[in-house]
């Protein structure tokens, strides 16, 4: 089981940046593609927000992202990234990063079963 533990939310104004980490322990991180999710206020449901294979050559965002945020990794330090330029009031949420069971890129939410505690951002208009 990976754990994950995600920092570098906060509150900023739109069209700020903030740059997310989450850092994971247990050998298995460099096998399994991880994520980038986010639950915003009144949301029942963690919405996808960008996944990345455990190679890390291939990715997927969601479509409200694109252009403006970038998922990576350093599987030397068992870290992903997620930088957010341009935020705007609608990013506010909680931002989780996860751990699928599989390697390659996958945009289902089940297949990720291990969970950080999130990180919140909050962006004012």
């Amino acid at each position: 089981q990976v754990q994950l533990g995600e920092s570098g939310g906060g509150l900023v104004q739109a069209g700020a940046s903030l740059r997310l980490s989450c850092a994971a322990s247990g050998r298995t991180f460099s096998g399994k593609a991880m994520g980038w999710f986010r639950q915003a206020p009144g949301r029942k449901e963690r919405e996808i927000v960008a996944t990345i294979t455990a190679s890390g050559g291939r990715t997927y965002y969601a479509d409200s992202v694109k252009g403006r945020f970038t998922i990576s990794r350093d599987n030397a330090r068992y870290t992903i990234y997620l930088p957010m330029n341009s935020l705007k009031p609608e990013a506010t949420a909680i931002y989780y990063c996860a751990s699928s069971v599989f390697t390659g890129l996958t945009m289902i939410r089940t297949d990720f079963t291990s969970w950080g505690q999130g990180t919140q951002v909050t962006v004012s208009s």
